[in-house]
């Protein structure tokens, strides 16, 4: 939904079969900012996210994954049969239903398996639950978690014990919403400012091209998580907010060589921000007390959230202020 912002926001309008066009300044403004899809794509998710650590083990896996999928089937339903806009926007407050729900039960959900290699003894998994023979243990790899029943959200830890999770997992969960501000600002505030008129592509290929870019800086940096750990998220963080100040810069200034040039820092700004993603989780879920793993991931997860929210605000003032009102 995000790498398609600058095509929803110009959706043929009912009855003319027309895009809403440029305004024809030097970055080519749409009317309304990507910030916009960010935003309709991130609160369901925040709103989720602050309440799914303490009620969330109340739902059953089953139904939180069923629910996930239909709310993603239908917003992609809905941004199809979409004649404007508003209609698609709302298709993306679907589509931002489930990622949150999906996200925080999946991350909790991942937390019970080990970093590397089948299961083994655990707390929450005793040593005559773990494979004997090799056939079992690719079994065990590959399928189900080995104790489906020691698979708490924090259900098993009382308030208190609760509390004392989510507060052990805020070193993770603040430097993670920097850097996720910082990306976000970048990803829908500038991008879609960031336009090379004499480059071959068009300013929607431009920004599909950036979208997709960064991406495949994500999926790299968090597949190497076994080989790049970071612990200490504060340098990620640091390192996100100055290509955010370095690509704030350029919008105005224009002194990036070519759309090659910000296409480098584009990959390199979801590099970081993979790493760090992969980073945060795995500490968290490591560092945090036997049987509160899912939950401190869950409130990691918020950490992010908060950070790609208050980005969605700012790339919307950013937007006005390049564009006008």
């Amino acid at each position: 939904m995000l790498s398609a912002a600058r095509d929803l926001l110009q959706r043929p309008t009912a009855g003319t079969g027309q895009g809403i066009p440029g305004n024809g300044s030097a970055f080519d403004c749409n009317p309304q900012s990507t910030g916009a899809v960010l935003l309709a794509d991130i609160l369901p998710t925040l709103l989720i996210k602050l309440v799914a650590p303490f009620v969330i083990h109340l739902l059953p896996y089953n139904a939180r994954v069923v629910t996930a999928a239909l709310c993603a089937w239908g917003s992609f339903g809905l941004v199809a049969a979409a004649a404007g806009s508003t209609l698609s926007l709302g298709g993306v407050i679907l589509a931002s239903a489930a990622s949150g729900l999906g996200e925080v039960t999946f991350l909790g959900l991942a937390s019970e398996y080990p970093r590397r290699g089948c299961p083994c003894p655990t707390p929450s998994c005793p040593a005559s639950s773990c494979p004997t023979s090799p056939s079992s243990a690719t079994s065990s790899c590959w399928g189900p978690p080995p104790c489906p029943t020691a698979l708490p959200h924090g259900g098993g830890l009382t308030a208190g014990e609760r509390w004392q999770v989510a507060k052990a997992a805020l070193p993770q969960a603040a430097p993670l919403a920097v850097v996720y501000f910082a990306e976000y600002f970048i990803n829908q505030g500038l991008l879609e400012l960031l336009y090379f008129p004499d480059a071959a592509l068009t300013h929607n290929e431009q920004y599909r091209w950036y979208q997709l870019i960064y991406q495949g800086g994500v999926f790299a940096a968090r597949s190497s998580l076994r080989c790049l750990r970071c612990r200490r998220l504060g340098l990620l963080a640091l390192l996100q907010v100055l290509n955010a100040a370095l690509l704030l810069a350029a919008v105005p200034g224009r002194f990036l060589p070519g759309f090659g040039a910000a296409c480098a820092l584009v990959l390199g700004e979801g590099l970081v921000g993979g790493g760090a993603y992969g980073s945060g989780f795995s500490n968290a879920a490591q560092q945090a007390a036997p049987g509160g793993g899912a939950l401190a991931v869950a409130v990691t997860a918020l950490g992010d959230t908060v950070g790609v929210a208050l980005a969605g605000g700012a790339a919307v003032g950013i937007h006005r202020l390049f564009c006008g009102a």
